[in-house]
């Protein structure tokens, strides 16, 4: 795990990509997966997150990320 993150790190970083790019992209992608497997349950993906609802929410609005209904 630690190679490869090394290594998509080096390649963003050889591509210009600016840390909040880098995390702002990290960040919805990491929700959208983790609200995938929660199938759109708010409650049981902020637990899993380590987040409030009302955090998860807001950041669902801010990457304008779709939830299941």
């Amino acid at each position: 795990m630690n190679e490869r993150l090394d290594r998509l790190i080096s390649e963003m970083v050889e591509k210009g990509i600016r840390f909040p790019e880098a995390t702002r992209e990290f960040e919805r992608r990491f929700i959208s997966k983790v609200l995938a497997e929660a199938d759109g349950n708010l409650s049981k993906a902020a637990e899993v997150l380590g987040i409030h609802r009302n955090t998860l929410s807001r950041k669902i609005t801010e990457h304008r990320l779709k939830r299941r209904p």
